[in-house]
């Protein structure tokens, strides 16, 4: 069990559902991927044809981070936001990993990036639907 698995299974008010877990998880996880490729791109040597996928790293680590943060509280319940914030990351996820995989074949950090994104993208869908 994770760390975070440990923590909504002893939350007094926790909903420890597996697609909640994997969700929260896959943000994380793509949060770090995100912040890190953006790094990497930085430190291209074709960095100015970078600036997109650059952007679109650290708006989807931004998102991705926020929206962990939200599910991680269990205390009480906000649908709408909850709902908001899980439709806003599937869409950073995609707008990320579709811009990281027309660099993939060029950046191996864009082809790991990419592939965490479309892992978060799959598990908002999944909460969604739950």
């Amino acid at each position: 069990m994770t760390i975070t698995g440990d923590m909504l299974r002893t939350h007094p008010k926790a909903d420890a559902s597996n697609a909640l877990l994997t969700c929260i998880e896959a943000c994380v996880e793509c949060a770090q991927s995100c912040a890190a490729c953006a790094d990497a791109c930085l430190s291209e040597d074709m960095v100015a044809e970078l600036t997109e996928c650059i952007r679109k790293n650290l708006d989807c680590a931004n998102v991705c981070a926020a929206t962990a943060a939200v599910l991680t509280r269990q205390t009480g319940s906000n649908p709408d936001t909850i709902r908001a914030v899980l439709e806003a990351c599937r869409a950073a996820c995609a707008a990320c990993a579709e811009e990281c995989e027309q660099h993939e074949q060029m950046h191996e950090h864009c082809k790991i990036c990419a592939e965490a994104c479309r892992r978060c993208e799959q598990a908002c869908v999944e909460l969604l639907a739950a």
